[in-house]
């Protein structure tokens, strides 16, 4: 039997039908579902005609990730410490900088700060293991010695670049490679009991972009992020301990991202909270006119805020200022605001 998918068709108003199901425990709900089957037919149905486990997994309440309840969207900021990253690369790789700049995305509203020591943006070189660890272990320290409280992610695809960043007092693992290309990653989270994101990419960064090519982009790396959750847990990783990105921008074409952003809510199937990562990607440039990244920032709200219409949970961005207004503005529209 050909196997079926369902995507939750998300909603967020205040009048709420009766039997609607609430998304992931958190701030939207659902009352249809689109019942899509690979290369066939894609109908609505009933949330009440779900089958139980599918359900389930689509109301669960997700679990705190690094200390961070998941009832309502959160903040990620980005903070590159390397000399090549797409928009910021060689902004904050000196320490100090990058010390000032954590403190600021923090006050500009960011609720937990992502730290990475190698870019993977497309075309990018890999970076040798201590270089990486020396980019990154040694600023997570220096916070954690200032007092910095947040939570951090270390952003990497090398299990010892993520032992050093854990020893040094990181909260969480982000692997772009979801545990493919060092294997021991899926070693280091089992132990550290951290919470660990597996994102899809389609091949490396240095040849990522040359020529991506799905059969259905969303069913396709749904089925991947399954496969990696499946593999995780056999590993001894808890599937509340795994958060899931789609991967925008890594081995995908304008209109494979379209795709997964359109349909993003499939991913609340995985029973896992979604991050993702859409910051000044080009495809934003590309529609918005903003040929420079620095500029995307409107995109980048627009794409955001699409995303929390869809459950998305974490949202990884360089504009926090102008996110964390944008997230104001919508809580105060969604929820109600008091003076």
């Amino acid at each position: 039997m050909e196997q079926r998918y369902y995507r939750p068709i998300v909603q967020t108003d205040a009048a709420r039908p009766e039997g609607a199901l609430t998304l992931a425990g958190g701030w939207a709900w659902f009352s249809e579902v689109e019942c899509i089957e690979r290369g066939g037919a894609r109908e609505l149905i009933p949330a009440a005609w779900l089958p139980e486990e599918v359900a389930e997994r689509l109301t669960a309440s997700r679990a705190p990730v690094a200390g961070l309840g998941m009832e309502r969207p959160r903040i990620m900021g980005i903070l590159n410490v390397t000399p090549d990253s797409f928009s910021d690369g060689g902004r904050f790789d000196a320490l100090e900088a990058a010390l000032e700049r954590a403190w600021d995305l923090v006050e500009a509203g960011a609720e937990i700060l992502d730290i990475g020591g190698e870019s993977t943006r497309p075309g990018a070189a890999e970076v040798d293991l201590e270089e990486e660890i020396e980019r990154t272990a040694p600023v997570i320290a220096a916070l954690r010695d200032a007092g910095f409280s947040a939570p951090i992610s270390i952003d990497t695809r090398k299990a010892m670049v993520g032992d050093a960043a854990v020893e040094a007092g990181a909260d969480m693992l982000n692997d772009v490679s979801a545990m493919e290309f060092d294997p021991e990653m899926a070693e280091l989270a089992e132990i550290s009991g951290l919470p660990i994101c597996l994102m899809h990419a389609q091949g490396l960064p240095e040849t990522m972009q040359d020529d991506p090519d799905y059969g259905d982009v969303l069913l396709d790396v749904y089925d991947y992020l399954e496969g990696r959750i499946a593999l995780a847990e056999a590993q001894g990783i808890a599937r509340d301990k795994i958060v899931v990105d789609p991967g925008i921008g890594f081995g995908k074409t304008l209109a494979h991202n379209l795709a997964l952003l359109r349909g993003v809510s499939l991913f609340h199937g995985l029973g896992c909270a979604i991050l993702l990562g859409v910051s000044r990607k080009r495809f934003i440039g590309t529609i918005g006119g903003a040929a420079e990244a620095g500029a995307r920032a409107p995109g980048t709200l627009a794409v955001t805020l699409a995303g929390v219409a869809q459950g998305v949970q974490i949202h990884r961005v360089h504009d926090v200022a102008e996110i964390a207004q944008g997230l104001k503005l919508w809580r105060a529209l969604s929820e109600g605001y008091e003076e």
